[in-house]
């Protein structure tokens, strides 16, 4: 029982640090900026996914790193993201565990395709939608930690969108 007790609590404090960075990525109004932060909070999302044990959170999250570099070097570039979403899916088939790992295979599926091939408002939006997942995935895997960062993540995310479209609507008036 010590054990697991340490371990839920390495995950919950892990989550925290995850909380940290993904609420001062997704505060930025600068893609770049987002992009950055995201490689830190997900290296310390898959620790915390690998803690509770939900291997296909943990694996998504880890190969998350690696999309996120490949779609700011490589935007809109249709086989490097059709080879990450066949990834994505190897991740999963390779460590599934039963249903609840679908909310954590659509996390991956909804990001990939919205980092290589959206910007701006229209990114967020999947990114959003993916973060959604991420909170179901959190709570399925009992991190509270977790659920509480990707809910801040996704409420944090809806304010930035609506800030771009603010600085939209008052740019294009002027």
């Amino acid at each position: 029982m010590e054990d697991w007790t340490l371990r839920w609590m390495l995950g919950q404090a892990v989550s925290l640090i995850a909380l940290a960075l993904c609420v001062v990525a997704f505060a930025s109004k600068r893609d770049d900026r987002l992009f950055v932060i995201l490689v830190f909070a997900n290296v310390a999302f898959a620790a915390q996914f690998a803690l509770f044990q939900s291997w296909v959170a943990a694996g998504i999250s880890a190969l998350i790193v690696l999309r996120i570099a490949l779609a700011r070097r490589y935007p809109r570039n249709t086989a490097i993201m059709l080879a990450m979403l066949v990834a994505t899916l190897a991740i999963a088939a390779l460590t599934w565990s039963g249903p609840r790992d679908i909310p954590a295979l659509a996390a991956g599926l909804l990001g990939t395709y919205g980092m290589f091939m959206l910007r701006g408002i229209a990114m967020r939006v999947l990114l959003a939608s993916a973060a959604f997942c991420w909170i179901i995935s959190n709570l399925l895997a009992g991190s509270i930690g977790g659920s509480i960062a990707e809910t801040l993540i996704f409420i944090t995310n809806v304010i930035t969108m609506l800030r771009l479209r603010r600085d939209a609507l008052l740019h294009g008036a002027q």
